[in-house]
């Protein structure tokens, strides 16, 4: 990590240390870069389709919540953003990770239910892999709204979850970027206009054509034709 980086974080964090920080502080000044726009509405997209799909019988999971937490997936991903002061790199590795715990545990389907909880652990297990300064794990914890002792518990199931396959090659991380860039150009591209109506046969033009007599101020030619019948 950068120098510049490296006092960024400490000036957003208030304190000496990154890893010594006892309470999130967040700059609302930065803005939030595509990737974490784009990632968050993936994750989204993918919840409510899985959860379209549920049949109310989840399977158990650490991850799994009681209920569904009020704050949107875009929210909460900023709101980690914001906090956490790490490179925007992780969070594509952090999408990388997702994809292998996903296809690990094919029972656990990403839904409202556990996304939050698998983005903030995977999040931070990015951080500590590709960060060489990265906040502990009560800081995670604060920032994600769960105690440490969840947090700790959540990191390490994670990481079985994958199967420690911490690694990511120069190849898969392009790979992942391709998606993400192309999920992005979905998301900008406005949607065509509607196709025009089909053009009227003739009889039906004719007959829409004689519906203009049907009006309050009829023209005069209309009344002489109605008449002459």
């Amino acid at each position: 990590m950068s120098n510049h980086r490296h006092h960024l974080c400490q000036e957003l964090a208030g304190v000496r240390s990154p890893a010594m920080a006892e309470q999130p502080v967040a700059d609302e000044r930065i803005s939030v870069p595509a990737v974490v726009s784009v990632l968050s509405a993936v994750l989204q997209r993918q919840a409510e389709r899985n959860d379209a799909a549920s049949d109310g019988r989840r399977a158990p999971s650490a991850f799994q919540g009681v209920r569904k937490p009020s704050i949107s997936v875009r929210r909460y991903l900023e709101r980690i953003f914001r906090y956490a002061c790490c490179s925007p790199s992780c969070y594509v590795v952090a999408y990388i990770y997702l994809d292998r715990f996903a296809g690990s545990r094919q029972a656990v389907a990403l839904d409202s239910f556990n996304v939050h909880r698998l983005l903030i652990t995977s999040v931070l297990t990015a951080v500590k892999f590709m960060d060489d300064i990265y906040y502990n794990n009560a800081y995670y914890a604060k920032v994600g709204g769960i105690s440490l002792m969840e947090m700790n518990y959540l990191e390490v199931d994670f990481l079985f979850g994958i199967g420690f396959e911490l690694n990511v090659t120069p190849v898969t991380f392009s790979y992942y970027c391709s998606v993400l860039q192309k999920e992005m150009c979905t998301e900008s591209i406005p949607p065509p206009p509607p196709p025009p109506p089909p053009p009227l046969p003739p009889a039906a033009a004719a007959a829409s054509r004689s519906l203009c007599c049907l009006t309050e101020e009829e023209p005069s030619s209309c009344r002489q034709k109605q008449l002459a019948v």
